[in-house]
């Protein structure tokens, strides 16, 4: 059994178990990924229930207990008998209305809705472990060099969506699972759309460029962003280009444990907003890990204090609408005194 099941033990009393639905954390707690399943910790005893199409694999992968969920409830109920379980712990973040009432209609035991497990889980993610950071940092490698790849394949006449397939296919022939989420790639007007998805809009000389991508090994994430220039750069694109870089290269400076996430926020956020008022409506970071999109993260209301070893991004952003835009990300990991930048490219302003 995994450390990180020991811990949700650990928190439970002989009389309470956790009841564990999203494919997340289900991943996290049992090292085997699938859509479907659940699992069930006691104080002793942890059990993965999944269906028949993937019981032989869970079984070979599983770091807990597998079995056949074809009587779900009952053989719920008769652990929680066997066991005189009384309350059930739930993701209060992932269980909704009616999967809470679907649960107290078919489990005998009372269905808690103190957020106690799902606050639990949040906590243990946000601070990796060195095989996690590993797996991270294996991602991010690969997607460095996709950056690398691709770079002289971007010019006039291409299109982002060939672009966005010319890196997937890269990314995946070298060794990811997939894609860590779908790619963003985006060019010229388009690229002052924060989420912009890839169009079969055509790049043109001078236009700008910005990739936003990243891999999976093993279950883990990365996530980086870079902005290039095809042809030529005009003074206004390399002055935005610049305050964003200032801002990154600032909040970078003052990441370390204990630092308050929404004060790492405001280092940037305060240097774009004085040069390019209104134009940085994001956060400046999320963490990451099994989800592209964990806690804590770089934003105006997160208050959270940085821990060692959370792996986290940073990227600052300036759109001006229906001109051009400009993002620069990277991923460091939190360490006692500063951080370590795990992202390896090139961040001056590239004209290619």
């Amino acid at each position: 059994m995994n450390e990180s099941v020991k811990k949700i033990q650990e928190m439970l009393s002989s009389t309470t178990a956790a009841l564990i639905f999203s494919q997340a954390n289900r991943f996290y707690l049992s090292g085997f990924e699938t859509d479907a399943g659940v699992i069930l910790i006691t104080k002793n005893d942890a059990v993965f229930f999944t269906d028949f199409r993937y019981l032989e694999a869970a079984k070979k992968a599983s770091a807990i207990r597998v079995l056949d969920s074809k009587n779900l409830y009952g053989q719920i109920n008769e652990i929680l008998k066997v066991g005189s379980i009384t309350e059930i712990l739930t993701e209060t973040d992932f269980v909704n209305v009616d999967k809470f009432f679907t649960l107290k209609q078919n489990l005998n035991a009372e269905i808690s809705n103190s957020g106690i497990v799902s606050k639990k889980l949040t906590d243990m993610r946000s601070v990796k472990n060195e095989r996690e950071i590993a797996l991270i940092k294996k991602a991010q490698k690969l997607t460095d060099e996709t950056f690398n790849y691709i770079l002289p394949r971007i010019e006039a006449g291409r299109t982002e969506k060939e672009i966005m397939l010319d890196m997937e296919f890269f990314m995946r022939k070298n060794g990811s699972e997939g894609v860590a989420f779908d790619f963003i790639v985006v060019s010229g007007k388009n690229t002052s759309l924060p989420h912009g998805v890839p169009t079969e809009k055509r790049i043109e000389k001078g236009d700008f460029v910005t990739m936003d991508f990243g891999g999976v090994i093993c279950g883990y994430r990365s996530d980086m962003t870079r902005t290039v220039a095809v042809g030529s750069v005009a003074d206004e694109q390399k002055a935005v280009y610049n305050t964003v870089l200032k801002a990154q290269l600032a909040a970078i400076e003052k990441i370390k444990a204990g630092a308050v996430c929404c004060d790492i926020d405001k280092i940037a956020r305060d240097i774009i907003e004085k040069e390019y008022s209104g134009t940085f409506g994001h956060g400046l970071g999320h963490s990451v890990g099994i989800e592209i999109h964990e806690s804590p993260a770089f934003n105006t209301r997160d208050t959270s204090f940085l821990q060692e070893n959370t792996v986290i991004t940073v990227e600052p952003g300036i759109y001006l609408e229906n001109k051009f835009g400009v993002r620069i990300e990277d991923m460091v990991v939190v360490t006692k005194d500063g951080c370590e930048n795990i992202t390896k490219s090139d961040k001056k302003l590239i004209v290619l």
